[in-house]
């Protein structure tokens, strides 16, 4: 029977040019040789199973032969008797590496080089290193060193220096499958691409962990080579499990999301690798998203295509928000007492972010004609179709006064506009989810209403004109907006307000005490506790307020940072304290308190001179022992 040699040894690479993942380093070694400028002691760094030994191996055979273009290939010529392998791991003693500068004080045999290839070279003593230096700085001619590591910056500095230094990158996934898919066809196996992929994935970018996989994957499953056959020995989650669960939490189902999560549970894979996966999966779906980051997306063609489209599905304020929530479910889930709910808890808050998307952009009242407002109150139907809401300039409007839908904004801007119909007759309301249940008004205007033109470009008294509602579909709903989208209205309107003037605190004002003060604050530290915001739970147990004459209160902390960051809090604090205290005639004021400058003393000049102002004999002293101190 003939004896079995694992793939990582079958296939080595034999020449430069069958090296995989390694271009820019075996370009720079078939140069260096080509052109005889090649160092005396190089340094090949880098992770395990990326070629570090087997292009020492092959610069070590290259360099001997006499033919310059044969080099370039490797040759067949056997100069094994000029190399010399020394694993640094076990011989990292003095005495060791005294043996070895003792050999290299004799020319080779035949060929130009003796070459020396110390593996894991980072596992020598701090005294063999030293040992090394002066050998591996001046080495005589004929000798060559390769040192290999896996952990460069364990090795000393004086090393570093006296060597070039190669480092070796991770294979990339496509890289890894090319080669497999040229060991299977050796070896006569018919692997499916996604297989591959799998196989390149777990890996984790190095070659000879990716053949060996291989290896152990065709004695479990013959000359066939299926995606299923390789997701179940490696005890991975298949992509479906995921594809599902997103879409289970895009459809708000949370029963069908705690199922599918018992259903991992029972094959036997933990909650922390399903957490890890959803959140490869939610990168992966947030990555499809641009076409110019579809390239990071390292998966097969078909589940390319799948995550394609529920990314179409998926929106920029769903992916984002649910990467946080499973980053913190992932980073809270080891030092949680009861891990299985932790995860189910956060299933349950992603199911729920569609539903506060949705609500936050269509809380909003709908701007209806009134014929359709009509239609939402009574249940009366109509024919007529909406226009779409666009501008209309002075001429247009008074063109087309009969025709244009009436529309009002929308009372999260807090305006309306003023129409003066030419018979008294009620004018068109937003209407929304919530209002469309209560009791229809009396009378609603038609179409027909005639509307001033004056009165269009009249407002109300301190109300600003409505800006612009954003795009609606034909049948006047709104569009799904993005989170950008969102934020950058919300400025808008934010900038348009009117500024209204204060009229004074309103409600109960009720007399406390400090201690009762005292009391709620505490009450309030306790709950900034519970919330996990221990900055401004130390700022505020620095410290009491003092409390002063007509409900007012002064603060003090200690520079403008903790001041910036307690008037965030100040709308949420002063809540809690006016609620508690039954006055909402408090105030609070933040004073930054005035630090003394302390100068530092830190030369002798400065040091004596601080002693001599406080006892002025020190001067006679210095004078009497002629001491030689300068200010």
């Amino acid at each position: 029977m003939e004896q079995f040699i694992v793939s990582a040894r079958k296939y080595r690479p034999q020449n430069f040019e069958s090296v995989v993942g390694q271009q820019s380093i075996t370009n720079t070694l078939q140069n260096a040789i080509k052109n005889n400028h090649l160092a005396q002691a190089l340094l090949f760094c880098g992770p395990r199973g990326v070629g570090k030994t087997t292009c020492a191996r092959i610069l070590a055979k290259a360099v001997n032969l006499d033919d310059a273009s044969v080099a370039l290939t490797g040759g067949e010529d056997d100069f094994s008797f000029n190399i010399f392998e020394l694993d640094a791991a076990s011989n990292n003693s003095v005495d060791d590496i005294r043996n070895l500068t003792d050999q290299v004080r004799f020319a080779p045999q035949t060929g130009r080089y003796k070459i020396y290839i110390i593996d894991e070279v980072h596992m020598l003593s701090t005294n063999a290193f030293n040992a090394f230096l002066k050998t591996l700085e001046e080495p005589p001619a004929h000798a060559l060193f390769i040192l290999a590591t896996t952990e460069k910056h364990k090795i000393i500095p004086t090393i570093l220096s006296r060597v070039q230094i190669f480092d070796f990158n991770r294979i990339s996934i496509e890289d890894i499958v090319g080669h497999l898919e040229y060991v299977a066809g050796k070896e006569g196996v018919t692997a499916e691409p996604d297989a591959l992929h799998i196989i390149a994935q777990k890996a984790d970018g190095a070659m000879r962990d990716a053949l060996s996989i291989f290896d152990r994957m065709v004695s479990f499953t013959g000359n066939t080579l299926t995606y299923n056959d390789v997701i179940e020995q490696l005890n991975m989650l298949d992509y479906d499990y995921f594809f599902k669960a997103v879409d289970h939490l895009l459809e708000q189902d949370i029963s069908s999301s705690l199922l599918l999560f018992d259903v991992v549970l029972k094959k036997g894979f933990d909650g922390h690798l399903f957490l890890n996966g959803l959140a490869e999966h939610l990168r992966n779906l947030l990555v499809c998203r641009d076409p110019g980051t579809l390239k990071l997306l390292e998966v097969g063609d078909k589940i390319k295509d799948r995550y394609r489209d529920q990314s179409a599905q998926c929106s920029l304020g769903f992916l984002v928000p649910a990467l946080e929530q499973v980053n913190t479910a992932d980073i809270q889930y080891k030092n949680s007492g009861n891990q299985r709910l932790l995860v189910e808890v956060t299933l349950m808050q992603l199911c729920s972010l569609t539903s506060e998307l949705k609500k936050k952009v269509t809380d909003k009242p709908e701007i209806l004609r009134p014929d359709e407002a009509k239609k939402n109150y009574s249940g009366s139907t109509t024919d007529s179709e909406p226009s779409s809401p666009a501008a209309h300039t002075p001429h247009q409007e008074k063109a087309s006064a009969e025709s244009a839908p009436i529309e009002a904004p929308s009372a999260e801007n807090k305006a309306a506009e003023t129409i003066t119909p030419a018979e008294p007759e009620p004018q068109a309301i937003p209407v929304s989810a919530e209002t469309s249940k209560k009791a229809p008004p009396e009378s609603l205007p038609s179409d027909d209403t005639p509307i001033s033109k004056t009165a269009e470009k009249r407002p109300e008294p301190n109300t600003p004109t409505a800006p612009k509602s954003p795009a609606r579909t034909k049948l006047g709903r709104r569009t799904t907006l993005s989170i950008s989208d969102m934020m950058a209205e919300q400025e808008k309107k934010e900038e348009e307000k009117p500024v209204v003037e204060d009229s004074g605190p309103k409600g109960p004002a009720d007399p406390f005490t400090a201690d009762q003060l005292f009391h709620y604050w505490d009450l309030y530290c306790d709950k900034l506790k519970s919330e996990q915001k221990w900055s401004m739970m130390n700022t505020l147990n620095k410290r009491r307020p003092v409390l002063g004459a007509d409900f007012k209160a002064t603060f003090e902390v200690e520079n403008n940072i903790q001041k910036n960051e307690l008037e965030r809090e100040k709308p949420e604090l002063m809540e809690f304290l006016r609620t508690r205290l039954n006055n909402f005639h408090f105030q609070l004021e933040t004073l930054v308190l005035e630090m003394e400058e302390v100068k530092q003393l830190y030369t002798p000049q400065e040091k004596f001179k601080h002693m001599a102002d406080k006892n002025p004999a020190l001067l006679d002293l210095r004078q009497r022992l002629d001491l030689d101190i300068d200010f």
